[in-house]
């Protein structure tokens, strides 16, 4: 093997640690990391402030195995490559170590790595550097991230509770430099651009709002690192870096912090399907391809132009799988959802034929990605107990959201991608034509039970030229509302947990835009009222889902869900119960898909008794046609829709409408009550 030419301030020293300074790392710690499992790694790996010899400084260790020598550049060595050469602390796993003495917080550095191979030498950023300069520059910073004292104890105690299955789970999806930009003044207070809000300027506005309307999550677009914008945080050179768009690491713990005294909790988008190829990231990292397969039929994504992780590497599991719990443990994230799966578990997606490598059997199926995507999940629910895993699968992939031990790859939640097209497609619909397209509507009930589902309605359908969810309604301005309060009505009663993209809570017209502000001037005259409208419903609707148990106490269990009538194609009317452990907390849904108002409806219910409206979303103050039935509705006992009993109500058009029983024994009780207190 050739050995690569002397580089000008190549650092010498390949001795083992050297310097006189103990290793950071232990025997066990090695150990761990080669079998990829030391899910506290970045507690060694990165910049570290470390004091040795009563002398504060900056501990260094970066993993680079085909490395011939590697030092450490920043500004407080004027990015000398010579000046602070790292040693290596074990020849076979490849890691090199090195003390800066008197450096501090703040400092900002890279690695420069001189390969053993094709006289190759690069500058990256660290791999588990804790804070990274604004983007465009690329250099890693030292930072402390054990310096917030964190207030929400109370929250940690009760997450375990608010995240079970039978939890009412209501996500509002959230990409923080979009949500609400601010204008930044000169000094002279004329209005120069407008700006990013700050992660503690986010935490009060952002909190304060979702509150507002009932959200009882927000789930983060990608805040780790990532260099391009127009990336939406999906392509991450970062891993173990809150983006310094918004401010520190610190800032960010504010940020989760004071949301959860608010008693709202957050998920994080987080990327482990693949990464940029951009020079300072981890390609190529140490002169071969130490985090990506090198096998570009294996490790390149080519329509995305990413590279993919190199599943079948301890190391690499290990660097994946502990930034899941840093996350999780350090920022007290409640939950991750792990982007893009199905570009993980099969070795030809999105490559056609010849351009992919099958697996030892001849198949189809990421071997090592599955495995991987095992262990994450275990080692989060051994590690971090009360935290939740969600996938994007987009496949019909078995057993996304079934435990590891049956063979599933043990996530949480699965996000139901295919209601969410079926939905969307049948929307569009003009209600003329939705009669032969009822399908679109029952057909998730198949399956509804086959995963722990997610509804998500989520940013992938608001953008490239998809429009905003109010622009893909049929009709005038007045349906197109109404089309839209009508869905949310049916997919709030649903099995499954909700998630929504920011903006389409007021109907938004214009597709998101991650350059601009939500269109909040929307809200405000004189503007429309039915935007303000619509995000009333919505947060009535949200209200109505944690108040009422039938929504998600048996949110998992075909028990939860039972069908009135689903065959009413020729009207395009649903309608369905949802039900709780208690018989009593049963609840009626009516779904009518058509702008005809249907007077007398037959409809068919369990019980005797009255029936009476919870909610309507044709009412007047949501900015319906105001037909609600005001009066209870007495059930009689004629058999209708399977049902032994029935009711007659009125059907607004274009609208959801979720009725609640008083039972016949109560109102019983209550006019022998009446007539008692009259005889005396």
């Amino acid at each position: 093997m050739a050995v690569p030419q002397k580089h000008e301030n190549m650092p010498s020293s390949t001795s083992i640690i050297g310097q006189d300074i103990p290793s950071i790392f232990s025997d066990f710690d090695l150990y761990l990391f080669g079998q990829g499992k030391n899910y506290r790694i970045y507690e060694k790996m990165g910049a570290h402030p470390r004091i040795v010899n009563d002398v504060p400084g900056v501990h260094f260790a970066v993993w680079a195995p085909n490395a011939q020598a590697v030092s450490v550049i920043g500004d407080f060595n004027g990015w000398n490559r010579g000046a602070n050469p790292m040693y290596v602390r074990h020849h076979e796993l490849g890691i090199w170590e090195c003390f800066v003495p008197g450096l501090q917080v703040g400092a900002k550095y890279k690695y420069a790595i001189y390969s053993r191979y094709n006289n190759y030498f690069t500058e990256k950023a660290d791999p588990y550097g804790f804070a990274c300069e604004l983007r465009p520059q690329t250099a890693s910073i030292v930072a402390d991230i054990t310096q917030h004292q964190w207030q929400d104890e109370l929250w940690m105690q009760q997450r375990a509770g608010r995240q079970q299955f039978s939890s009412p789970i209501s996500i509002y999806e959230v990409h923080l430099g979009s949500w609400r930009l601010v204008p930044e003044r000169h000094q002279k207070g004329a209005v120069e651009e407008d700006r990013f809000m700050t992660y503690r300027e986010l935490a009060h506005a952002l909190a304060s709002y979702v509150k507002d309307i009932g959200f009882t999550h927000i789930e983060l677009l990608p805040i780790t690192e990532y260099p391009y914008d127009g990336s939406w945080g999906y392509q991450v050179t970062g891993y173990y870096a809150p983006t310094s768009r918004y401010g520190t690491p610190e800032d960010f713990q504010y940020f989760v912090d004071y949301l959860h005294q608010q008693g709202i909790g957050v998920f994080l988008d987080w990327v482990p399907s693949h990464f940029p190829k951009d020079g300072h990231g981890l390609n190529y990292f140490d002169g071969t391809h130490l985090y990506e397969y090198a096998d570009p039929r294996k490790g390149e994504h080519k329509q995305w132009g990413t590279l993919v992780f190199d599943y079948g590497r301890s190391e690499v599991r290990d660097f994946l799988i502990a930034n899941a719990l840093y996350w999780l443990r350090e920022y007290h994230i409640d939950g991750l959802r792990v982007d893009a799966v199905a570009s993980m578990i099969y070795l030809d997606y999105m490559r056609p034929q010849g351009e992919w490598v099958a697996n030892r059997y001849g198949g189809r199926e990421h071997l090592e990605a599955i495995e991987f995507l095992r262990q994450l999940n275990e080692a989060v629910y051994a590690e971090e107990p009360g935290t939740v895993t969600m996938a994007e699968e987009s496949t019909s992939w078995p057993l996304v959201s079934r435990p590891t031990y049956v063979g599933g790859l043990g996530f949480t939640f699965k996000w139901n991608m295919g209601w969410m097209h079926d939905m969307l497609e049948y929307m569009e619909l003009d209600p003329i034509y939705r009669r032969y397209h009822h399908n679109y509507i029952t057909f998730s009930l198949m399956y509804a039970y086959s995963e722990n589902f997610i509804l998500p309605l989520s940013h992938d359908e608001v953008v490239h030229l998809k429009k905003s969810l109010l622009s893909k309604m049929p009709g005038d301005l007045w349906q197109k509302f109404a089309n839209l309060r009508a869905f949310y009505g049916y997919m709030w009663g649903h099995p499954g947990k909700k998630l929504l993209f920011m903006g389409g809570e007021f109907g938004q017209w214009h597709e998101w835009n991650y350059k601009e502000s939500l269109d909040w001037h929307l809200l405000a005259p004189p503007s429309d009222p039915h935007h303000a409208q619509l995000r009333n419903f919505v947060g009535d609707l949200n209200a109505l889902y944690q108040q009422e148990p039938a929504f998600s106490e048996l949110d998992i269990e075909p028990a939860g869900f039972i069908w009135i009538d689903p065959h009413d194609s020729d009207n395009s009317v649903v309608s369905f119960m949802r039900r709780s452990k208690d018989e009593d907390d049963t609840l009626v849904f009516v779904c009518n898909f058509t702008p005809v108002l249907r007077y007398g409806y037959r409809l068919g219910v369990p019980n005797p008794g009255e029936y009476y409206e919870l909610i309507n979303s044709d009412a007047t103050q949501y900015g319906g046609s105001g037909v609600v039935n005001t009066q209870p509705m007495p059930s009689g006992p004629i058999y209708w829709q399977s049902c032994p009993h029935s009711i007659l109500l009125t059907l607004p058009p274009l609208a959801t409408v979720i009725l609640k029983r008083r039972p016949q024994e109560t109102i019983e009780e209550e006019i022998e009550e009446e007539d008692i207190e009259n005889e005396s």
